[in-house]
């Protein structure tokens, strides 16, 4: 490193490019940012950012669903962002296993693909990386190709309205409604409820705001082995969620979008379908469009 190098403040020194990062251990995007020029290191930030937590968190959720792990989201350390015909978001966090008390850094990468408004479609998010932040000279490689062909083309095509009861009564097998005993406590049902809300509030929440489950509906072609509710964990899903924002409009801010307010508290419906490619790491997320949103 020259003099001149050394006198620059950390956030803005230059860094080796892509092939001497992952000889010396810097990944791309989570520990470098080519966004500025010169490229930088990124540094820990501890924020509070309602979004970058949430993205995080889909990412562990990820791995807990790959892995059947149950490790628990703590706060974001850092992040950064990358636009690749989408917004990629790189996010370190904190993470803690229950079963022994340890804490860990740990690493996602979500591809934010917008609105596909011919399928119905207002919030479209690719997992591509959800992984124990690796120790050692070399970052392990990142696939971000998505194999469409893996999924079942049940799983293609729009997103579906809502359920029917006489489909419900027809097919049973292929559907699950959860029970009011699983609707709390489940990290799991918990994050999808509030992509849902965060979709219907096009991005623009500061903070969480508290939410509650009325019922779920699991409609997925994958038979369980044991027990009816492992249709919550299948692979590729279909979620009819009913949920109710329990919030008082006047205290909460909306990323300057007040106007959103009288229109996010009280009940809402909501269709969210999750898909996987056989690949680990990757899970996809959409969540269907409201009726407002589709005349906009």
């Amino acid at each position: 490193m020259s003099e001149e190098e050394q006198r620059l403040p950390l956030t803005v020194r230059r860094v080796p490019r892509l092939l001497a990062l992952k000889r010396c251990g810097r990944a791309y995007g989570f520990d470098v940012d080519f966004n500025s020029d010169p490229p930088s290191l990124i540094e820990p930030e501890w924020g509070q950012d309602y979004d970058i937590g949430l993205f995080g968190r889909i990412g562990l959720q990820c791995h807990n669903l790959h892995k059947g792990t149950n490790f628990k989201f703590q706060c974001w350390e850092k992040h950064s962002m990358q636009m690749t015909g989408s917004m990629d978001f790189y996010v370190t966090l904190e993470a803690m296993d229950p079963a022994n008390g340890s804490v860990f850094s740990f690493q996602t990468l979500l591809r934010d693909q917008g609105r596909r408004s011919p399928l119905g479609v207002r919030f479209s998010l690719l997992n591509i990386v959800s992984r124990v932040t690796p120790i050692g000279d070399k970052p392990p490689d990142v696939d971000h190709l998505w194999d469409e062909d893996t999924v079942h083309d049940f799983y293609k095509g729009p997103l579906p309205k809502w359920f029917s009861d006489e489909a419900l009564e027809r097919d049973s097998k292929k559907y699950y409604v959860v029970p009011e005993s699983e609707l709390h406590d489940n990290d799991w049902l918990q994050l999808l409820v509030e992509v849902a809300f965060f979709s219907k509030a096009d991005r623009c929440l500061d903070a969480y705001l508290p939410l509650e489950l009325n019922s779920v509906v699991v409609e997925t072609l994958e038979d369980y082995t044991t027990e009816a509710r492992e249709k919550l964990k299948a692979d590729n899903a279909i979620f009819y969620i009913s949920y109710k924002c329990c919030t008082d409009p006047s205290s909460v801010t909306l990323a300057g979008y007040p106007h959103l307010l009288t229109t996010l508290t009280g009940d809402h419906l909501a269709v969210v379908r999750k898909t996987m490619d056989g690949k680990p790491e990757h899970m996809r997320l959409e969540v269907s469009l409201t009726k407002k949103q589709e005349k906009e």
